[in-house]
């Protein structure tokens, strides 16, 4: 292994470490105490925060301070993060405190003036659709921490303009037509539940329920979001409702293709009707037919409602 690469593989290997001593080193990379002392100078010249404490179990110490240890990367990568960084900027709250200015800044701080030039003419052809997120979301940060640490909160929210509170774990942060939407176990239900993230009022830990590890919120959807009073459905959809189903589903359902026929099946709970009802309203001629009755008056009511309102207009 060349000096270049092992450097790489070295930051790596500590980037994750409070410290470590000089024979850890040594015997990892097969190199002599000299070699090993020079690799830990242009550490630091690379600027990881490395420093040394003497004395009978002297080693290095490694200061968090948050900086990530360099990454190599080239150009057709540096290209692909650029622009996924760019869609950042549809965001008005992100989980990160950070400003896609910075961030572009420092990328071009990494880069020749000719590929600066050609990031910035492919930025002018290459677009990224992204609905655009108008509201604040305070505690976007807060939740996904939490979500990670595997912490029970809870939480003040703002529905149909009264504060409610809820007891929540929180699982999964997602992003649709515009707004952040986190879904948590709900404790005092034994139900998960979305929230949209914008009507979190306030965030605290709370110790009232144990946690559940994070992969139990993993388990196969039937197992853990469908309540035993669930309806199942089964709606066959044209061609073209194909691409509608690819553009928004969700976990409660799955499109089977079957002698030509193309069949949207899942299930809904009780409590999500208007839900159900607006998302196959959304198909409009691309729905074939529907199963079981109930649902096909549900989107008759909906069609029903949506055809009173506008007749007053």
């Amino acid at each position: 292994m060349n000096k270049s690469a092992r450097l790489n593989d070295m930051m790596i290997y500590l980037n994750d470490k409070n410290s470590f001593n000089l024979k850890t080193i040594i015997e990892k990379y097969n190199i002599s105490k000299s070699t090993a002392l020079r690799d830990i100078r242009s550490l630091e010249e690379l600027g990881m925060p490395i420093y040394s404490e003497s004395g009978r179990n002297g080693h290095y110490g490694i200061l968090q301070n948050r900086l990530l240890s360099p990454i190599v990367f080239n150009i057709d990568e540096v290209s692909a993060l650029y622009f996924s960084m760019l869609t950042l900027n549809a965001y008005e709250s992100t989980p990160f405190h950070l400003s896609v200015d910075k961030l572009k800044q420092k990328f071009e701080n990494c880069l020749s003036e000719e590929k600066i030039e050609m990031l910035r003419k492919s930025e002018q052809i290459f677009s990224l659709g992204a609905i655009s997120q108008n509201n604040h979301c305070a505690f976007l940060k807060n939740i996904l921490q939490f979500a990670v640490d595997e912490i029970v909160c809870k939480i003040k929210y703002n529905k149909e303009e009264t504060t409610k509170s809820y007891i929540v774990q929180f699982f999964n942060i997602s992003s649709a037509y515009g707004q952040w939407y986190a879904t948590g176990y709900n404790f005092e239900t034994s139900r998960t539940q979305v929230f949209r993230c914008d009507k979190i009022l306030d965030i605290t830990k709370d110790k009232t329920y144990k946690s559940k590890t994070f992969y139990d919120f993993f388990k196969p959807v039937e197992s853990f979001y469908k309540h035993p009073d669930s309806i199942n459905f089964e709606v066959s959809v044209s061609k073209e409702g194909i691409d509608i189903f690819h553009k928004e589903n969700y976990p409660s359902m799955k499109l089977f293709s079957e002698n030509n026929h193309h069949i949207i099946r899942g299930f809904y709970n009780k409590g999500e009707e208007d839900f159900i009802s607006s998302y196959f309203l959304s198909y409009g001629k691309n729905i074939l037919s529907v199963k079981p009755f109930e649902l096909t008056v549900l989107i008759n009511k909906k069609i029903e409602t949506l055809k009173s309102h506008f007749s007053l207009i």
